[in-house]
């Protein structure tokens, strides 16, 4: 699976405590992340993370590029729902594109590890239910 990672500056720590937990299933798959969030995931889990640029600066409309070429399969995006952010935009279209691609898109840990849990038992192979073109990507 090709999986997006994306943390807003005061969700941070909570994806690097995420992708730590979950560190042995992230590990099989093609991750990509927003610069920030990218660079402080490898440095403390020593994942391959393929980076885009810093969210603000056209990252969040990279990874939503990909999830409209259908290039992305999950999508972590940890939000932060009390502070505004100047890309809100950015945002809102991303998690547009999610809905409109039937992405499974995860915005808090919790969402998050229900997501992960089950990719690491096998059991979120959602594209051939959803949409059987894609089943052998």
């Amino acid at each position: 699976m090709n999986i997006a990672l994306i943390a807003h500056d005061k969700k941070k720590n909570k994806m690097i405590e995420l992708a730590i937990k979950y560190k042995d299933v992230l590990k099989q798959h093609n991750l990509y992340a927003t610069g920030t969030t990218g660079t402080l995931i490898m440095g403390e889990t020593g994942l391959n993370i393929n980076r885009m640029k810093s969210g603000p600066l056209g990252g969040d409309q990279q990874i939503g590029a990909m999830i409209a070429a259908n290039e992305i399969d999950l999508v972590v995006f940890l939000r932060d729902p009390l502070t505004a952010q100047p890309h809100e935009p950015d945002v809102s279209a991303l998690l547009r594109l999610c809905d409109v691609q039937n992405i499974p898109l995860a915005t808090n840990t919790a969402s998050g590890a229900v997501m992960l849990d089950a990719i690491g038992r096998g059991e979120l192979d959602w594209r051939m239910g959803v949409n059987p073109l894609y089943s052998n990507k």
